[in-house]
């Protein structure tokens, strides 16, 4: 749970764990595909850090950390320069849904996120029957936080604390956070080595942050340690399960839906704070999807505007935002819930980007330039880093501008 994102913004949200990936205004990164895990940054001498942390054990016992766990805990702990950069260094940009959507709920993410809630569909059912969120929505957290388990982490979470908070850019929020830690490991629910997770601090399956773990977490198992880190993902989807609950969700009602929207429609009803019944809705023309009345009412919005996809949003759908303030985020937690459960795509088409392509222009565009000897990672439609780079390569191979930008000029050299 890693609730309140400041990866790409800034923002120490309320009291969810998932505050990595995506934030306040901006869209929410989700974990990449497959299991694979950049090796753990090392640390590195620095005696500034070495004088913080003397300062910090004396503030640290004064509230109520026991010198056996602080020496324990920074046993081998370091200063770690790669924790600064990736802190610094995040990017400020707003992925479009259509984008957003194509990584939250790729196939590769949808067919593993239906093999793991068949795997583990009786711990779902018992989860869901104490706290009463559905199974699906619990392992749509997991799939977008970690990948299903497959993307926690492995940095060490105490020398990324002590190593943000040094630094001082946020240093009373990492200081908090710090002191969460510190008291995870006096409670014994985890050994300094194995606590670990992203750079920033949000551990586990679905990535909790101290102060969050301290709050919500529980121990589901009943072995005496609330273990978000094992591979058994017990603890850490019951622990999600249990913050959402107490967020306000409500059983039974569905987070939103994709709905149509009939010709001629006011786009000034469009917007979250502007609900009306189903009643209403169904009067004014709007549908589901794929036909048929609405049985619930709520707001509506439109990320691209009247024409392209729009979706009903119910309270629910507010309860997913306080995991994480991001409204790509949240639909794409509420999409994947559905395609778990056997839902298809969204419906409606997002039509030609800024740059005039449609997805699958761009498909067909990354499809070209890997077959040309300019891999760009996968044919997701997705423009990103690797992609951009690919374009650039082949830009210069052709004595063309080397901008790195996708357009109808570059496909059509390409055919």
């Amino acid at each position: 749970m890693i609730s309140r994102r400041f990866f790409t913004l800034t923002a120490p949200l309320a009291a969810g764990a998932a505050w990595l990936s995506g934030c306040v205004g901006g869209s929410a990164p989700v974990a990449g595909s497959g299991s694979r895990e950049t090796p753990p940054p090392r640390p590195v001498a620095n005696p500034g850090w070495d004088a913080w942390v003397e300062g910090y054990r004396s503030r640290a016992s004064a509230r109520g950390i026991s010198a056996p766990t602080l020496n324990a805990a920074f046993q081998g702990a370091g200063f770690l320069p790669d924790v600064i950069e990736k802190d610094r260094n995040q990017t400020e940009f707003k992925r479009s849904l259509e984008d957003y959507l194509s990584i939250a709920a790729s196939d590769e993410r949808v067919s593993l996120g239906r093999q793991m809630y068949a795997r583990h569909g009786a711990t779902l059912a018992a989860i869901e029957a104490r706290y009463g969120v559905e199974g699906h929505v619990v392992a749509a957290f997991w799939g977008l936080e970690s990948f299903f388990g497959t993307r926690r982490g492995n940095v060490p979470v105490i020398s990324a604390l002590s190593t943000l908070a040094y630094d001082g850019r946020r240093g009373a929020f990492f200081e908090s956070q710090l002191d969460g830690a510190l008291r995870i490991l006096q409670a014994g629910d985890i050994p300094p080595a194995r606590m670990v997770g992203s750079w920033a601090g949000a551990m586990g399956h679905t990535q909790f942050i101290p102060t969050s773990y301290l709050e919500y977490a529980v121990d589901f198992t009943g072995d005496g340690r609330r273990d978000i880190w094992s591979d058994d993902p017990t603890d850490a989807l019951a622990s999600t399960a249990n913050y959402v609950r107490r967020s306000g969700w409500q059983k039974g009602l569905p987070w939103g839906m994709e709905v149509s929207l009939p010709g001629g429609f006011n786009p000034g009803l469009l917007g979250r704070g502007k609900g009306k019944s189903a009643a209403e809705w169904n009067a004014l023309g709007v549908t589901r999807a794929g036909g048929g009345a609405l049985a619930v009412g709520g707001s509506i919005i439109a990320p691209g505007g009247v024409g392209t996809p729009a979706f009903l949003l119910t309270q629910n759908f507010n309860v997913i935002l306080r995991y994480n303030n991001a409204e790509n985020y949240a639909i794409g937690v509420g999409h994947l819930s559905d395609r778990i459960l056997g839902g298809g795509p969204v419906r409606a088409a997002f039509g030609p980007d800024a740059t005039g392509l449609t997805k699958a222009d761009r498909q067909e565009l990354q499809r070209r330039l890997t077959a040309a000897g300019f891999d760009t990672g996968g044919t997701d439609g997705v423009i990103g880093p690797k992609s951009r780079e690919a374009i650039t390569a082949f830009q210069r191979s052709r004595g063309m501008a080397a901008t790195g930008e996708p357009s109808p000029a570059l496909l059509a050299a390409l055919r």
